[in-house]
């Protein structure tokens, strides 16, 4: 990456566009020619062109730069190809300045520019340093980054890129004169509306007092990667169920953190404070959350609660409550893993690979004894979970609210989650012992038809499972799911294979008779 002067009153410097979490190192030119003053940015669909010319105006000015006189245009590329600026306003600034002369052009490699301008020449933070980063790094060479003081935790998170904070766009020039850089002390960051990226202490299925039915389930989704249906009336806290999931879910891997990091870095939820991230994430949207919160989108194509749950939990509770339209979006996520979507001749593709856990009342009511619902308004209740999400969670269970009163012997607990929390882990580790060489890293991965080719169960259980096929009780999807929980059930067990009694429970979790 370079500032270069092609010609005559030329140059061309590096910023970065974003496209949902995926950055792209772009080459700034910009050029100056005689006659009467003025300035040109294309290449910005809309207006935005006009407001980064008069930003970068104000800002070179009020930063006492003399402001170059005759034609100025800079290009930030093709329209078509443009998504969201991540902190174009220094690029293009730099880029003037070099063409005027006011900074050296000649080559200086290495460098890319990412911070927006305020109107006195101050950098500001932007969205989206860490995919820029990545981007920058993937070109080859050791990288330098000139960033806002604001971003200089979230750079940090990439170890061995080189990164320049500096205050204002004056320091930027002397530094770019070889100038040494002046250090103030940094502003603090925006305090971020949005929670937390990763949750902190959650309380595990013995904290919550759990039955061993239920935490048999909770291990199993952990284990597994099976997606989670929980009923039961008022007072049966979902939430509480699904952060003691989070507990028992491994730590993420490099390259799960690392898609974690960059998602959480485009929405602007890193915060000041950064430090690697290294647990699951648990998001818990309101059930009056939009399509676009759920799947991302907006300006620049930001993460939605899908992408925001990649690696950990994405918990729906109250889940009939939420829009049909929202839960319909959730099938390409549970299907594939990720999530695509288009604006405005955009694409962002948001990888979204998460534990679904749902929760919902019996009935409408949740009256219990008193209840008044009638069956058809029972069954178009709970239909809008189960017709919508119901053939993805193949485990489903009836929550009573005294399974999650609070032990009072917290220390046992915190032992009889740590020895579930193994469990998950030996689980995992003999998962991926039998599916090394493939693309599939837990059960709940695994196609359906590749679980009835290369993965039956024992004889036992697969005639269990083949006679309730017979008998419609399930159909050929709900075989699928049985077969892997029946995996997961073995693998938690310590058995090679799974047999008539994981097949059996697997069954009984399906048809939510698990007792």
């Amino acid at each position: 990456m370079t500032i270069s002067r092609p010609g005559p009153g030329v140059a061309c410097v590096h910023g970065a566009v974003l496209a949902g979490i995926h950055a792209q190192i772009i080459q700034v030119p910009a050029t100056i020619t005689a006659g009467p003053p003025s300035i040109a940015i294309t290449g910005v669909p809309g207006g935005g062109g006009r407001e980064m010319r008069d930003r970068v105006r104000a800002a070179v000015l009020n930063s006492g730069l003399a402001w170059p006189s005759g034609g100025i245009t800079v290009n930030v590329g093709p329209a078509s190809s443009f998504h969201r600026g991540c902190g174009l306003d220094l690029a293009i600034a730099v880029a003037i300045l070099a063409a005027a002369g006011t900074v050296p052009a000649g080559p200086v490699t290495g460098r890319v520019f990412a911070a927006d301008l305020g109107l006195d020449g101050q950098l500001r933070p932007v969205r989206g340093i860490v995919p820029v980063l990545m981007a920058a790094a993937i070109r080859g060479g050791h990288v330098t980054a000139v960033i806002a003081p604001e971003n200089t935790p979230e750079a940090a998170i990439l170890p061995g890129t080189g990164i320049v904070p500096v205050q204002s766009l004056g320091q930027v020039a002397a530094w770019l004169r070889g100038e040494p850089l002046a250090r103030r002390p940094v502003r603090p960051a925006l305090p971020s509306s949005a929670p937390e990226p990763v949750p902190h202490e959650h309380p595990g299925p013995a904290g919550l007092g759990v039955s061993p039915v239920l935490r048999q389930v909770l291990e199993a989704s952990a284990a597994g990667g099976h997606h989670l249906c929980l009923t039961g009336p008022p007072g049966a806290d979902v939430p509480a169920l699904a952060a003691s999931l989070v507990t028992l879910l491994p730590d993420l891997t490099g390259p799960e953190a690392a898609e974690v990091a960059a998602i959480y870095s485009a929405a602007g939820l890193l915060g000041s404070a950064c430090t690697p991230i290294t647990r699951p994430p648990l998001r818990v949207p309101h059930h009056t959350v939009t399509i676009a919160a759920v799947t991302g989108g907006g300006a620049g194509l930001q993460p939605g609660e899908a992408a925001l749950a990649h690696g950990g939990v994405l918990c729906l509770n109250d889940a009939p409550e939420f829009e049909r339209a929202v839960l319909r979006t959730l099938t390409q996520p549970l299907s594939n893993g990720e999530i695509l979507i288009a604006r405005g001749g955009a694409i962002a593709r948001f990888p979204a690979r998460f534990i679904l856990v749902t929760g919902m009342r019996p009935c409408p009511c949740g009256a219990g004894s008193g209840c008044t619902c009638t069956p058809p308004q029972t069954r178009r209740y709970r239909s809008r979970v189960t017709g919508t999400l119901g053939a993805w969670m193949p485990l489903r269970v009836a929550v009573d609210p005294a399974d999650l009163a609070p032990l009072a012997d917290a220390p046992s607990g915190g032992e009889a989650d740590a020895l579930s929390a193994a469990q998950v882990a030996q689980a995992r580790d003999r998962m991926n012992h039998r599916l090394a060489g493939t693309s599939w890293r837990r059960n709940g991965d695994i196609p359906h038809h590749e679980l009835q080719r290369t993965y039956p169960p024992a004889g036992d259980g697969l005639a269990l499972i083949d006679h309730a096929v017979e008998r419609g009780v399930i159909g050929n999807l709900g075989a699928g799911h049985i077969t892997a929980v029946a995996w997961t059930l073995a693998d938690l067990a310590g058995r090679t294979r799974p047999g008539a009694a994981e097949c059996a429970q697997a069954l009984a979790f399906w048809t939510g008779a698990a007792r």
